[in-house]
């Protein structure tokens, strides 16, 4: 049977990384289902190492491949420092015109938050039909820093920062650009493009705000399967449930519009930009007020339970169960 579109299913995806033998007694976290990046020992600090493609939008990818990366040193409690990217140009399609546009974007997006390109590879490549740019990230942190998502437990909280989905807009806004200047107007299709700007796809800002404001379980960047497909990672991960609150996840108009025009599930649509943040009662409610207090919407949508409560949702008043595998629903019309 052929797999879907998108990331392996995490439980498919961990039968095969757990195989994996760990030699080196200077890798602290390694390949595991949840986790956003590996770390490594290196004196008196960890190093934290990360690689993330980007599939889903050819325009703007290099501003997508520097801050999908960034996002996950950030999460992990960490500085993002070096950037390494391997482009995949088609062929037939590709001009210098484009490798500047992309070395221009890659550039640009590195300066924003003071990380140095040092190296990657760029070719014209066979069979593709769109770029494919490939992106690792090495970033730092002191070890008493580092956020390890082995400390999430029952009865934690689930903070939900920003909103869902701002880069599943991002990328249908430039994917679909035609289609969507008939149904919804030129305006709304410039506004839905910047989307990777404001809101942002970026949270390395309310990250280093969490750290500082309260004592963090775990941090999350719900990236492929949206807020759902990350909830579901770090369950998994930490061996528990969650349960959480449809009427407190705020969902931006814009998304609202562009999931009931392609019938979509907000709550399964990539979600980079958001921010989820696991943290005791006491200290989730200093960090709410520490983000909000510096203009970013967040909000308490849930909490972590047993591993025998499973995955829910309460809707309406009604608590359903959550279907697993998730898989993001971009891919429906992409």
């Amino acid at each position: 049977m052929n797999l879907p579109l998108g990331k392996l299913d995490p439980e498919l995806l961990n039968k095969f990384l757990s195989r994996i033998p760990k030699k080196d007694r200077r890798i602290i976290i390694g390949s595991r289902v949840g986790d956003d990046a590996a770390v490594i020992d290196f004196g008196d600090k960890y190093l934290i190492a990360k690689t993330d493609p980007i599939t889903f939008v050819s325009d703007k990818i290099g501003w997508y491949c520097v801050n999908i990366n960034a996002n996950d040193i950030a999460v992990m409690g960490g500085i993002p420092k070096w950037f390494l990217a391997t482009a995949l140009m088609p062929e037939g399609k590709t001009t210098e015109k484009d490798i500047e546009k992309l070395f221009k974007s890659l550039i640009s997006s590195l300066n924003k938050i003071n990380v140095t390109l040092c190296g990657g590879h760029t070719e014209i490549t066979p069979n593709l039909d769109r770029p494919i740019v490939i992106g690792q990230m090495i970033g730092e942190v002191l070890k008493s820093n580092l956020i390890n998502k082995d400390s999430v437990k029952p009865g934690d909280l689930i903070i939900l920062t920003k909103g869902i989905a701002i880069e599943a807009v991002s990328i249908i806004a430039r994917e679909k650009k035609s289609f969507l200047n008939k149904s919804f107007g030129r305006e709304f299709v410039k506004r839905i493009r910047n989307f990777i700007k404001v809101p942002g796809l970026s949270i390395i800002r309310e990250a280093n705000i969490a750290l500082k404001s309260g004592r963090i379980s775990a941090m999350h960047d719900p990236t492929e399967g949206g807020l759902l497909g990350g909830l579901y990672e770090l369950a998994l991960l930490s061996n528990t449930g969650f349960i959480i609150e449809k009427e407190k996840i705020y969902i931006y108009p814009e998304c609202k519009k562009l999931s009931e025009k392609f019938k979509l599930n907000p709550l399964k649509l990539i979600a980079s930009g958001a921010l989820i943040i696991i943290s005791e009662p006491d200290e989730s409610k200093k960090i709410v007020n520490a983000l909000r207090k510096n203009k970013i919407k967040s909000e308490i949508i849930g909490k972590v339970t047993s591993s025998k409560s499973g995955f829910k949702i309460i809707e309406r008043g009604k608590t359903k169960s959550i279907k697993t595998p998730i898989i993001d629903e971009i891919g429906k019309i992409l």
